[in-house]
């Protein structure tokens, strides 16, 4: 795949927001990145209650709806619960974390005097037995920043509470079709949000667009409760990762990387309905967008979303990647570059009478 200017854009920008670090609660060096980037290409920018980010791009017609588009700010992480004598770190999981995939792995540690590295723990495989490895848990992993004790880690401000994020470098693969990193799940809609609003940026809407991101996705759905009762959409889109089940090559199977956005027809907390299923469609087709359709087992911000207010109707553009959750995800440029023309396209096209076909009657 050849690079051209703005594909080379793109991906630097995929390498920044994939390497800042912000897990659960923790946003903050995302918030602020979003901040600055968005700032140039919106009306004006807003938060909610707990750190959601939205820029908001005022339509000029009278009676617009209002139209959000969000992503999720927050990657998978630790938090610290205590501190070892010896100064180890035991932690909490903030997000779903695959014990297997946890040891042996580089972290930052955050802190109020800072930030350090450390290691998560690892017991040789000629020390266990089967049976213990077979047991492994989060709670037995301890976390190694080199510390001799107890007092000399809080000596350098560590304390319960603070928060533990992969430490990785963004890389391209050999074939120039493919990325490897952590938090594609979900800085894949903070880029795309990024990059809608200067695709947007000197052009009108129909509808007033509210595009940005939201916190704590990764506990609970957390973050978009208040975020969507604050503003109050008519209509609300996820842009949000998913897994990628593609690697026995089973056309059949849901999330296969190379194929174009996901169309999310259900999960276990949103059934898409007829009518925007068949606008999405109608979207995809009209433009010449790939698509495929996926089916869930996890859900995203529009399952809260659409229960919210009066009931909202809702919709997931995502992408598929590979080994989400973990500190190596890999995930295509192609299927990026789909889901965000899918996006650009929905947004140019919502009006009042979009909005009314979606009502159900």
């Amino acid at each position: 795949m050849t690079s051209t200017h703005t594909d080379l854009n793109t991906r630097e920008l995929i390498k920044k927001t994939t390497e800042l670090q912000g897990t659960s609660g923790f946003e903050h060096d995302v918030r602020a990145f979003m901040r600055d980037e968005m700032t140039p290409y919106v009306d004006s920018i807003d938060y909610d209650g707990l750190g959601g980010l939205f820029g908001v791009k005022e339509s000029s017609e009278k009676e617009a709806p209002k139209l959000m588009v969000a992503a999720h700010m927050d990657e998978v992480g630790f938090m610290v619960s205590s501190i070892t004598e010896k100064g180890l770190i035991r932690v909490l999981p903030l997000g779903g974390w695959n014990p297997y995939v946890v040891s042996s792995q580089r972290f930052t540690l955050q802190t109020r005097m800072g930030n350090y590295p450390v290691v998560s723990s690892s017991v040789p495989p000629h020390l266990l037995k089967n049976k213990e490895a077979s047991k492994l848990s989060i709670e037995d992993i301890l976390f190694d920043g080199g510390f001799e004790s107890k007092e000399e880690a809080e000596s350098f401000g560590v304390r319960p509470g603070d928060a533990l994020v992969p430490d990785v470098e963004t890389i391209e693969m050999a074939n120039g079709k493919s990325f490897i990193g952590k938090a594609w799940d979900n800085r894949f809609g903070v880029t795309l949000v990024l990059e809608l609003l200067k695709m947007l940026k000197d052009e009108s809407l129909k509808s007033t667009l509210i595009a940005g991101a939201n916190v704590q996705e990764e506990v609970g759905l957390r973050g978009t409760k208040g975020a969507v009762r604050k503003f109050d959409p008519d209509a609300f889109f996820a842009v949000d990762c998913s897994p990628a089940n593609d690697l026995n090559g089973d056309k059949e199977a849901f999330g296969r990387l190379g194929e174009g956005f996901l169309l999310r027809i259900q999960d276990p907390g949103m059934i898409l309905s007829k009518e925007m299923k068949e606008f999405l469609l109608d979207t995809a087709e009209t433009n010449d967008i790939p698509y495929q359709y996926f089916v869930s087992k996890g859900g995203t911000d529009a399952v809260a979303a659409h229960q919210l207010n009066q009931g909202i109707p809702s919709a997931v553009i995502g992408v598929p990647a590979r080994y989400i959750h973990t500190h190596q995800s890999l995930f295509r440029i192609d299927d990026y570059e789909a889901a965000r023309e899918m996006v650009y396209r929905v947004v140019k096209a919502f009006d009042r009478s979009t909005l009314e076909t979606l009502k159900l009657k």
